[in-house]
């Protein structure tokens, strides 16, 4: 019942890295959190795509050295969020079913059209590397139309 453009928009009177750098690291955390639920389900027999661990030594560099030069941190945040996008499409096409059964979805999806609002908005990742989510992408993201109101008064 909100814009998710709203929580993601740089805020005035926060520094563009910083504010990076703090979404990022939040990401980082709900995104490993979604990923928690289903890990029991993500061994390497059944993913072996996926045994690497999330870089968590990327995160923790991205928040200690918030003022470094803003293109080295610009370019391990798209680094992180590449690895972040890459999680979350993984859980959808290996273990949405699993998601679903604890009665996660709800948040899976909020999670995900959050993160792609935000990486949109500052172009975070090319287009070209999110395409394989194209379609639950405008699912999730597309507004939808207007509800008809009732216009019907009692007489």
């Amino acid at each position: 019942d909100f814009d998710l453009k709203e929580l993601v928009v740089l805020p005035r009177e926060i520094d563009l890295n910083e504010w990076l750098a703090c979404s990022t690291t939040t990401f980082f955390n709900l995104i490993n959190l979604q990923y928690s639920t289903i890990s029991e389900f993500c061994t390497g027999d059944t993913c072996p795509a996926m045994t690497k661990p999330i870089r968590c030594v990327d995160v923790l560099v991205l928040t200690s050295h918030q003022q470094k030069a803003s293109n080295y941190q610009h370019s391990l945040v798209k680094k992180i969020c590449r690895y972040l996008f890459h999680v979350l499409a993984h859980i959808y096409w290996s273990h949405y079913k699993e998601t679903v059964a604890m009665d996660l979805h709800g948040h899976i999806n909020t999670l995900y059209t959050h993160f792609v609002v935000f990486i949109r908005e500052f172009n975070l990742m090319d287009p070209k590397e999110t395409s394989i989510m194209d379609d639950l992408t405008e699912a999730l993201c597309t507004p939808l139309p207007p509800q008809p109101q009732n216009h019907v008064t009692e007489r």
